[in-house]
């Protein structure tokens, strides 16, 4: 069994975050005394059945949608694969002598929106990859002529994992909608952005987008919770067969602790957004300059970011190596997706911006959590500055 033999500085909360105390409490009881299938028609199932109602319209008014628009799952991969599969499902194909469907989705997505939608090219489906400019935007004109092929479906992420950079989401699916009602369903990853800027799916919603993904354990819940916010007039097939649930579009025996965890964790993000952004946008400034100072690169500076989120990099300094060392120094960052990062190949991410192969492979990931103190940033810099120098002198010693 491993255990931590001391507490490194944890700067990885966009891998995933802990439970909230707050959260943890209001799960407990359902481990143990209230413990019944919401499905069963008896006093054990009726208090599940409440307790996951209860949860449905937390998360609902959190990014402010109805009730029944919340379908949970799993996890954020779930629910994207929920949307672009349970569309795809009704795709009929070549042998049926049709013209292939278009999938569209931005070349920044997370991993599970592109191997999904790269899952669906082998089925069949054309699949087209939105450009980003060097900032990591999605430019509307690239959308417009993309919505002019009539694409069946579309993703594209609110808020970057790596960079932490920010799509104008509801000016492109308003871009889609001005091309014509015939342009597809507007799907849009925002497990990055819970808690840490507003979501308002009404106000999405009137500007053309269709579903947006939630994901608990990325704002201080549980992991095993997520959903699926979707207007009902979307169609989909479901891609979990069984009893039903979720209005037969997610079937199986609902995790109620974790969902509960979820709808707590969405109260308190609501809660607590404005003191958290303006806190960590303080010490992502203070994070940044010194970066500048030390000739670091900080990728998507002048557009939108997330408040938490700083990717950089040092030229010659291998951004795998760096997460390392300061991991040994008791600073726990990341090279750039936790659900990538066993792989060496350079971010694709930061490659779709045009970041040289070089450089992309240095890059380093911080993203700080609500109890980030600036003592914290203080000494990570010490550290970095201490430890980049040290990987510079010996990355150019080595081309000697």
């Amino acid at each position: 069994m491993v255990s931590l033999s001391f507490a490194p500085i944890y700067f990885d909360y966009n891998a995933t975050t802990p439970v909230d105390e707050r959260v943890l409490e209001a799960m407990l009881p359902y481990f143990s005394t209230r413990y019944g299938n919401a499905s069963s028609r008896h006093e054990y199932g009726r208090v599940a059945l409440a307790a996951l109602e209860k949860a449905r319209e937390q998360v609902a008014s959190a990014v402010g949608a109805h009730p029944t628009e919340v379908i949970f799952t799993s996890g954020g991969s779930e629910a994207n694969n929920l949307f672009l599969k349970g569309a795809g499902a009704s795709f009929r194909g070549a042998a049926a002598g049709n013209k292939a469907e278009t999938v569209v989705i931005g070349a920044t997505e997370h991993l599970c929106v592109l191997n999904a939608a790269r899952q669906l090219r082998g089925q069949g489906w054309r699949l087209a990859q939105l450009p980003v400019d060097g900032g990591g935007r999605i430019r509307p004109a690239d959308v417009e002529a993309a919505a002019r092929e009539k694409p069946r479906r579309w993703s594209v992420m609110l808020a970057n994992n790596e960079t932490g950079v920010i799509q104008d989401i509801a000016s492109l699916a308003a871009t889609v909608q001005a091309v014509g009602p015939d342009c597809g369903w507007f799907h849009t990853d925002a497990v990055q952005a819970l808690g840490k800027i507003p979501i308002n799916f009404r106000a999405l919603n009137a500007a053309g987008v269709h579903a947006l993904t939630i994901s608990a354990h990325k704002a201080y819940g549980p992991k095993g919770a997520a959903a699926l916010i979707m207007d009902k007039r979307l169609d989909l097939m479901t891609q979990i067969a069984g009893g039903g649930q979720e209005r037969g579009l997610r079937s199986g025996t609902e995790n109620i602790a974790a969902i509960v965890g979820f709808g707590a964790a969405c109260e308190l993000a609501v809660s607590r957004l404005k003191a958290r952004a303006k806190a960590q946008t303080v010490l992502r400034t203070r994070l940044e300059i010194r970066l500048g100072e030390m000739g670091a690169t900080v990728f998507g500076m002048g557009v939108p970011r997330l408040p938490n989120t700083c990717f950089f990099a040092f030229p010659s300094v291998d951004g795998e190596t760096l997460v390392g060392k300061l991991d040994r120094s008791g600073f726990a960052i990341a090279s750039g997706s936790a659900c990538s990062s066993a792989k060496s190949a350079p971010s694709h991410v930061l490659l779709a911006m045009g970041v040289p192969d070089e450089l992309a492979r240095c890059a380093a990931r911080v993203s700080m959590g609500e109890k980030t103190k600036p003592a914290e940033i203080e000494g990570f810099l010490l550290a970095l500055q201490e430890t980049a120098t040290k990987l510079s002198r010996f990355a150019a010693n080595t081309r000697l």
